[in-house]
């Protein structure tokens, strides 16, 4: 799969209880629907499209199909909000931030949890700049 596509919002369902599941067929992935449940038809078509979208494959076992999720969770919420904040935000987790200090009233001593909790998680690789490799050279 090249390029990940935005779920709609019955897609992000299906997906959801794929990534909770694990693997299922389309009636254990029915089985963790809200009600009232759709149809059987509806979530298999669901799931095919998934399919052809490239964010799930199945395991044949006769008639029976088993699904399983292709792209992970993680893969997806790090597609989605970076959509999310290249569309409302210009592109700057700053922003982001800021609006969602201003929007929940935080006060400084949440601000600053925030930032605690930021700089303790596992921070990805920063990409090299081409004015640093230079300088290495």
């Amino acid at each position: 799969m090249s390029e990940l596509k935005e779920l709609t919002r019955a897609e992000d369902q299906v997906m959801q209880i794929l990534w909770s599941i694990g693997r299922g067929v389309v009636r254990d992935i029915i089985d963790r629907m809200p009600e009232p449940k759709p149809a059987y038809n509806t979530v298999s078509t669901i799931v095919r499209i998934l399919e052809t979208k490239g964010f799930v494959d199945h395991k044949a076992f006769g008639k029976t199909h088993e699904y399983f999720p292709l792209v992970s969770k993680e893969k997806y919420t790090r597609f989605y909000l970076n959509n999310m904040i290249r569309g409302y935000f210009n592109g700057s987790f700053q922003n982001l931030v800021s609006f969602f200090a201003r929007d929940n009233k935080l006060d400084a001593a949440d601000v600053e949890k925030l930032l605690k909790e930021m700089n303790t998680d596992e921070k990805p690789e920063a990409p090299t700049s081409t004015i640093s490799k230079n300088k290495k050279k």
